[in-house]
């Protein structure tokens, strides 16, 4: 069987300390920190990364090896709010990505895309969610 990977690059990351995170790290093994070919925004509290085809686009945060899919998927599809319970269209997608490592490798690694209207939103021009919550006092 081969290794599944999650990339995380917002309130699920190991320096916010969340509860959430908390579950992704018992059901996981951090990997590598990491990046997507994307941009991120501010939502409401919490960011939304969307794809990109410009190569200059990056959203940054961390890969986690998956230990246990079926547990890990079922508190983070709900957390994401796209699992069943939640209306259509939901608020992320949860699909394979492609991750660019430090060392200058590839890996395909589930990520929740942000599925709504990005028209009021703000852009985080960085990619990096921890970047801009500290700038704001928020961690």
């Amino acid at each position: 069987m081969t290794d599944d990977f999650i990339f995380v690059y917002g309130t699920l990351r190991k320096e916010t300390a969340t509860p959430m995170h908390c579950v992704l790290a018992r059901y996981c093994d951090y990997f590598s920190n990491g990046t997507m070919q994307g941009k991120l925004y501010e939502v409401d509290g919490y960011p939304g990364a969307i794809e990109s085809n410009q190569s200059g686009d990056r959203v940054h945060g961390e890969v986690y090896r998956i230990i246990n899919r079926e547990m890990v998927f079922i508190q983070l599809d709900e957390y994401e709010e796209c699992s069943d319970t939640f209306p259509q269209p939901h608020e992320y997608i949860r699909k394979k990505g492609l991750i660019s490592l430090p060392d200058g490798g590839n890996i395909l690694a589930w990520v929740y895309i942000f599925n709504h209207d990005l028209s009021t939103l703000t852009e985080i021009k960085s990619g990096d969610y921890l970047g801009y919550i500290k700038c704001r006092g928020a961690l």
